[in-house]
Order: C-alpha cells, then sequence, then structure tokens
C-alpha cells in the first residue's frame, strides 16, 4: 500500500496502537528470573504443553518468511511452497535431537552443552553467530509491517516499523518469556483466522485442483530449493534461539510433543500462504519482492487489512521471542563463557539488551536493507553445525571436532556469497543449482572435518591410560 485515504491510514495506525495497547495489558508481569528466562509462572511451573506448542508454531512464523513462502509460490508454483515449507521439518528435528541432549547427556542448553562438550571457544563462536541471526530477525520483521504502512525508506514505512517495534518492546519488558508465550498463543489464534480470512478471498478466484497442480517437479523449477531445505533441516534450527530455547523449559516428553505437533502445524500453514502466491502467478500478478502486498491490494480494503494482520501477529511473535533469546543470551549464556555465574540484576541486564538491540536492530531497517537479501548468518554458513549436535554422543571432548566442521561451514557459506565456489559444485541449472551443491558437498565436507581429529584424541586416550 503506497498511500491510504485519510480515513483508511487512521484504522491502520489506530489498529497498531490498540494492538500494542493490548498485548501489554494482557501480558503478565514476571518478578523472578525463572518467569523472565524460562517463562515459568509465578507459581513456578512451566508452560503447558498447548501453550509452548502453540508459542513455538507462531514463533517460526516470521513475517518474512510467509512473504517469502508466497513469493516462492508465485515464482514455482507448489513447488515452491513445499520447498520453503519444508524448513518447518527443523523443529520435529530440533525437538528429537534436544530430546536426546537432555536425556542422554544432561544438557540443560546448548551453550552450557557446548561448553562441556567442546569447550568456551565452541561456545563463544555458536553464541556470535546466533547474537548475528537475532540482530538480523529484529529489522527484519520491522521491515515487513512497515511495508505495509509507505514505500521503504517513506515516514509511513520508517514510523509504523519503530512504533511496531516499541509496542512488542514495551510487552516484552514486561514480562520476558513469559510474556512471549503468553502473547504468542493469542497470536497463533489472530494469525489462524486472519490466514483464513485472506485464503477465502484467495482459494475461490482459483479451483482448488488448478492451484495445487500449478508448478512441475525438477531441479530448476524449484525442486533444486527442495532438496536445499531437506538438506539445511539438520542443521539450521540450532542457530535460532527462538526455538532452541523453548526446548529446555518444560520436561523432556512435554518439550517434544510440542515440537513435533509444532512443526506440522508450522508446515501446513506456511504451505497454505504459498497459495497465495501461486494465485498470483496463475492471475499474472507480477513476482516482486512482496507478492503478499501486491495480492492484498487487489482484494479490497478488508482484504488488504486481513493480510497486514496476518504480518503484524506473525511479526509481534517473532519480535517479542527475540527480545527474551537476546536478554537470556546476553544476561544468562554470556556470563558462563566468561566462567562466571548470571549475575543477581540479570534480569535488569536482561531488560537492557532488549533496549539497545530495539535500537540497533532497526538501523537497516531505517537504511532500507531488502528484506529478502540472504542474511549475514545464511542457512549454508552454520551446516556445521550439524555433526556438531547429530553426532554430539560419539565424542566425548573434542573442541577440535567443532571447530573443524564449524568454520568449514562458514568458509563455505562466504565462498558462495562471494560467488567464489568452482561452478563444477553446481547441480543441475536451476536458480539454486550453486546452492543445492554447496550444502551437498559442504554437508559432506563438515562431517568429514568434524570426525577427523577423533582418531587422534581416542589415540592420545589410550597411550595415557597405557602409561598409567
Amino acid at each position: 500500500m503506497t498511500r491510504l485515504s485519510d480515513l483508511q491510514g487512521l484504522f491502520f495506525w489506530g489498529f497498531l496502537i490498540v494492538f500494542g495497547a493490548v498485548m501489554y495489558l494482557v501480558s503478565p508481569r514476571v518478578r523472578s528470573d525463572a518467569g523472565f528466562f524460562q517463562g515459568h509462572d509465578e507459581q513456578g511451573r512451566p508452560a503447558s504443553e498447548w501453550a509452548l506448542m502453540m508459542s513455538i508454531f507462531i514463533s517460526w512464523i516470521f513475517a518474512k518468511s510467509v512473504t517469502n513462502a508466497a513469493n516462492l509460490g508465485a515464482a514455482y508454483g507448489i513447488v515452491g511452497g513445499l520447498a520453503y515449507a519444508t524448513y518447518w521439518l527443523s523443529i520435529p528435528v530440533a525437538g528429537v535431537v534436544i530430546y536426546r541432549l537432555r536425556t542422554r547427556e544432561g544438557a540443560t542448553g546448548l551453550v552450557p552443552f557446548l561448553i562441556g562438550k567442546y569447550g568456551r571457544g565452541a561456545a563463544l563462536a555458536f553464541s556470535a553467530a546466533i547474537l548475528v541471526r537475532l540482530f538480523n530477525e529484529v529489522w527484519s520483521n520491522t521491515a515487513v509491517v512497515g511495508g505495509y504502512y509507505g514505500d521503504s525508506g517513506s515516514y509511513g514505512f520508517i514510523a509504523s516499523a519503530l512504533l511496531f517495534t516499541a509496542a512488542v518492546l514495551f510487552y516484552s519488558l514486561k514480562g520476558g518469556l513469559r510474556s512471549s508465550i503468553f502473547t504468542d498463543v493469542i497470536q497463533a489464534v489472530v494469525f489462524v483466522l486472519a490466514l483464513g480470512i485472506v485464503l477465502a478471498w484467495v482459494i475461490p478466484a482459483n479451483e482448488p485442483a488448478r492451484l495445487l497442480a500449478e508448478g512441475s517437479f525438477a531441479l530448476d523449477t524449484g525442486g533444486d530449493l527442495l532438496l536445499v531445505a531437506l538438506l539445511q533441516v539438520v542443521s539450521y534450527p540450532f542457530h535460532d534461539p527462538v526455538l532452541t530455547d523453548r526446548g529446555f523449559i518444560t520436561r523432556e516428553k512435554t518439550m517434544l510433543r510440542a515440537f513435533i505437533v509444532a512443526g506440522v502445524l508450522g508446515f501446513a500453514a506456511i504451505f497454505a500462504f504459498s497459495l497465495i502466491g501461486v494465485h498470483a502467478r496463475l492471475d499474472g500478478i507480477p513476482v516482486s519482492s512482496n507478492v503478499p502486498a501486491e495480492v492484498a491490494r487487489g482484494l479490497g480494503y478488508a482484504g488488504f487489512f486481513a493480510m497486514a494482520v496476518v504480518m503484524i501477529s506473525s511479526a509481534a511473535s517473532t519480535l517479542d521471542s527475540t527480545f527474551s533469546s537476546l536478554s537470556k543470551a546476553v544476561a544468562h549464556e554470556l556470563p558462563l563463557l566468561a566462567g562466571r555465574r548470571p549475575s543477581p540484576r540479570a534480569m535488569t541486564i536482561g531488560a537492557l539488551s532488549m533496549v539497545v538491540f530495539a535500537v540497533l536492530g532497526n538501523l537497516p531497517m531505517i537504511a532500507g536493507t531488502d528484506i529478502l537479501k540472504a542474511t549475514t548468518i545464511s542457512g549454508t554458513m552454520v551446516i556445521g553445525l550439524a555433526p556438531a549436535f547429530l553426532l554430539s554422543r560419539h565424542v566425548d571432548h573434542s573442541p577440535a571436532s567443532f571447530h573443524f566442521s564449524f568454520w568449514t561451514g562458514m568458509l563455505l557459506g562466504v565462498l558462495l556469497a562471494l560467488q567464489m565456489l568452482p561452478a563444477s559444485w553446481a547441480i543441475g541449472s536451476g536458480k539454486y543449482a550453486m546452492l543445492l551443491g554447496a550444502n551437498l558437498y559442504g554437508l559432506i565436507l563438515c562431517t568429514v572435518a568434524f570426525l577427523l581429529p577423533l582418531p587422534f584424541a581416542r589415540g592420545k586416550a589410550a597411550s595415557a591410560g597405557g602409561a598409567a
């Protein structure tokens, strides 16, 4: 929407203000570290299985993700939608791995686990990666909301994005992770209802059979991206604390069930939203960086408003989770890296970190950075995390294994971004041919790099045992 009538504009701005006010009023206030960082209630009880499942579901429905899903549906038909929805299989994968880490290896969090298994240097590298990821989550989600109030860089775009940030920040400061989980349930319901309204406008315009038949399964028509997603689900979830923090706040089996159900629901929701892009493809709407907004303009005022509500609710659920994860990373996990316990003023430190990242995290949005550009820490860059978590039970203590694998993935991600990988690595001739090759060969290289130091470590242990 480039310009709204005065009445419509007041309604849209009013909704944003009311949304923030309602979320603040209903958000619980917490007074303990357990509530602020682990989501426990005032009686010390963890979140229920249903609340955790809804929170995981909506927290991973990023505003930029539903936009990308529709864009890929417009570009490749249902193959594009399936490819992007496949990333939501990361949630069950993460649940199964975290369940094993907790029940078999006694993990209480990913950073403490990494310190014990691979050393502080490994945990520091990992923490740096997730801080960059969280920084990117701030601007990329606020920019999506701003796009419904004006063109990038305009007064409406920037002002609405900053107002939205402030609204989410205020209720996040009130209750930390407890507030995030509580409001996620509300936002999940709002998202599902608004998505249903949008689909009710879009799907009748085309026969369902025609929507589901659009596209073809080939490497050059989105099939390469589908294979990339299948490769990345074994590493991608572990550098997202919005997801993994929720793996350690309830009982193991409760967590596992919540992760599996949330992953299935997320897959279905993203695929359903991609049908908006398929509709645009069939109707000849030009593919752009924001297909949902283009489609919404043709749905009339009510349809556009419903689409905006989808984006605001999904962006809010991700942003409040980002703030709570940032506060935990700064106040609880950074002291562990220095060998210290969290400060008695951890809640204050966590709250201040939210404010700082709310300001700094919006600078790329103000500068006009494109939300659809690859983020600094891409899925390819973190493929080295797959062996570190999936094969950890085969390692006693091997910092070299982590670093060999992690930095191999980082190097490959940088070379891919700089277009310096050999042309022979490309698989197929599609848009994502090089991305597919980088992830397939990269995952193999990272796994070999992870395993390479193990015989030497076992040899040293055997020699030490023989000498004793």
